[in-house]
């Protein structure tokens, strides 16, 4: 945990961005995997995190935005609690940490809600995202559960955003320091075990390990495979062969909740054909280019595109794509190769808010999600602000469904060379991806340098 006057100041420049009536913050409960006492590993909700700060479940914060005052619901533990887990602080302890010093039992919130509601004040309320959270809405607040949906708060959504996208000097350090640590040893692990004969999950497995070692554990599942073309795949069941392409897209997540995301692509082997090099030196400029143009006050929709121009001019010059290249990019040719965005706000998830609405954290009234494919999957367009941190992530991906049907369609034909196209329709993909702050005057690539450079990433392969 942060210091307590971290959440304190949190809460009190909510209230500044909301009117009036009462603020609930829900905490996540524990989640059964096949018996009540069997849970999953407990993740609290984020939001609950940035303001309440305890990862505890069962627990409910409420932020009174007219009587200035937080108040804490949860139960204290039991006997048979103590017997199974020993001595564990009560709520009110706990309260203290965060700087609430009221606390009520769980029971005691739904009278708490029904009060404010009974003199037309209103409740505000984030969207839910688990099922067992819904229901619980629909139990305190009255609404049924197919309509809580059309409740939330947006005047609360839109606050939440504009406070965490921000991160301060405790959250860049927490992040930082995961990189350098946890998240650089899980990606010099792959370079090292990535050898003929490996089955993947075997390296997906040791460095899952890694991430729970520092009391935290993975913050996303492991992407991990030499079929770098299907880009979120989640299965590791692939036995390595010398000159496959294996792409890791890895984070650790911090014991506080907080998010690393970085990609390499390296060979199998410890050496890069010359064909795997010229794509990869293609998608490092791509990179490169991106990061250089990272400064607060610039739009990461423009960001995107320079990494765009910059890889359709490396496919361009090795005859993939041929033609006016600016003109590609903006109709979209390019995504034949390059299909997402160049990254995403990262903090407390990975996708920051994404259970938020990802147009309220990545677009505003000025930058609008383009319509247009590969385009269209931005998370984040508009003006960046000191103080964000992004990833920024381009790849170039050979999918032979979307180039059979691109070329069965004749699409882009005076920018896509699809005879040469041909030539590499069992490449694969290769990702490249850093975490990059935002600063006033430029940016500052977050964490301990990972090998990224075909010499370093052979050399350490060594």
């Amino acid at each position: 945990m942060f210091e307590t006057s971290v959440y304190t100041s949190r809460r009190k420049k909510l209230r500044q961005l909301m009117q009036n009536g009462l603020v609930l913050i829900m905490g996540n409960q524990d989640s059964p995997m096949s018996y009540p006492g069997n849970a999953y590993r407990f993740r609290q909700d984020s939001s609950f995190l940035y303001f309440f700060g305890l990862n505890l479940p069962g627990l409910a914060g409420v932020i009174d935005l007219d009587e200035g005052k937080d108040m804490l619901f949860g139960d204290d533990v039991t006997l048979e609690d103590i017997i199974w887990m020993g001595h564990l602080p009560s709520l009110k302890e706990n309260g203290s940490k965060v700087g609430v010093n009221i606390a009520f039992p769980y029971a005691e919130l739904e009278k708490v809600l029904s009060e404010a509601k009974s003199k037309g004040r209103p409740i505000h309320f984030l969207p839910p995202y688990r099922a067992e959270r819904t229901i619980e809405l629909e139990r305190l607040l009255g609404i049924p559960h197919a309509e809580v949906k059309n409740h939330v708060s947006e005047q609360l959504i839109k606050a939440v955003v504009k406070l965490r996208l921000v991160k301060d000097e405790f959250e860049i350090a927490e992040v930082e320091n995961y990189l350098s640590t946890a998240t650089y040893e899980m990606h010099m692990a792959v370079m090292h075990m990535a050898k003929p004969g490996v089955i993947e999950r075997t390296i997906a497995g040791y460095i899952e390990g890694i991430s729970l070692s520092y009391g935290g554990t993975v913050c996303y599942p492991v992407i991990l495979t030499s079929h770098g073309e299907t880009m979120h795949i989640h299965s590791h069941d692939n036995v390595l062969k010398k000159g496959d392409l294996l792409l890791i897209d890895a984070g650790a997540e911090t014991p506080m909740g907080y998010a690393t995301d970085i990609t390499r692509t390296i060979p199998v082997g410890g050496k890069y054909s010359q064909k795997q090099k010229d794509i990869y030196n293609v998608v490092l400029a791509g990179q490169l280019g991106a990061i250089a143009a990272i400064k607060a006050g610039v739009k990461y929709m423009d960001v995107h595109f320079t990494a765009s121009r910059i890889i359709a001019q490396g496919l361009k010059d090795l005859g993939l794509m041929k033609g006016d290249i600016d003109q590609a990019v903006q109709q979209g040719a390019h995504a034949l190769f390059f299909s997402h965005g160049i990254g995403h706000s990262l903090g407390l998830d990975v996708h920051d808010m994404e259970d938020l609405g990802e147009d309220y954290v990545g677009y505003d009234e000025e930058t609008h999600r383009s319509n247009i494919f590969g385009t269209a999957y931005l998370r984040i367009g508009k003006k960046l602000e000191a103080g964000n941190i992004v990833t920024v992530e381009p790849g170039v991906y050979f999918i032979p469904a979307l180039i059979d049907r691109w070329e069965a369609e004749k699409k882009f034909t005076e920018f896509i060379n699809y005879d040469k196209v041909d030539e590499y329709r069992d490449f694969g993909g290769i990702r490249t991806e850093d975490n990059v702050l935002a600063t006033p005057d430029g940016h500052r690539i977050l964490g301990k340098p990972i090998p990224k450079t075909v010499e370093e990433v052979e050399e350490t392969m060594k």
